[in-house]
């Protein structure tokens, strides 16, 4: 079992729109980018929000700034964890991120956005009090273990973004 460990926030003052992950998988940890796998349809829908179609094509830190100049903030619900593999459903002892502090110090953030099942459930697990204070969204995974959405229902699902923008 590994020991798996979130990267810092991606977030600046003009951010609206948090968008939490889990945790990120292996080739992400690799990597050391957000959504670093390239059957995650992260970066394709996002392109799709943030009117810049070729986005998946950016390198790391244009994809980021695109993210930010949008007024989207991207991290994880899970700050540390145990797991085999990169599957959801294999994390163990896990240890939430400082998501408190985080909107604490960023008081533009107005909407949570949480992709997939284990951030929604570990995020309402560990913060409660905070889905009742932000509205808070729970979106199909963009990972490629999500099979039953492709990506043009992804894109439909994740359009709620706009609405916050």
């Amino acid at each position: 079992m590994n020991k798996c460990k979130s990267f810092e926030p991606s977030i600046n003052s003009n951010s609206k729109i948090l968008i939490l992950g889990s945790m990120p998988g292996i080739k992400s940890l690799e990597e050391q980018q957000y959504y670093a796998h390239p059957q995650n349809r992260f970066w394709n829908v996002m392109g799709h929000i943030c009117h810049e179609p070729l986005m998946p094509q950016f390198n790391y830190s244009e994809k980021l700034i695109t993210l930010l100049n949008n007024n989207i903030a991207l991290w994880d619900t899970i700050k540390s964890c145990k797991r085999i593999g990169s599957l959801d459903t294999n994390i163990k002892n896990e240890n939430p991120n400082d998501i408190k502090n985080l909107l604490k110090n960023y008081p533009n953030i107005k909407t949570i956005i949480l992709n997939g099942s284990k951030s929604f459930t570990a995020f309402k697990k560990y913060f409660p009090d905070l889905s009742e204070k932000y509205p808070c969204y729970k979106m199909p995974s963009t990972s490629p273990a999500n099979a039953r959405y492709n990506l043009d229902r992804l894109i439909k699902e994740w359009e709620l973004i706009y609405s916050f923008l």
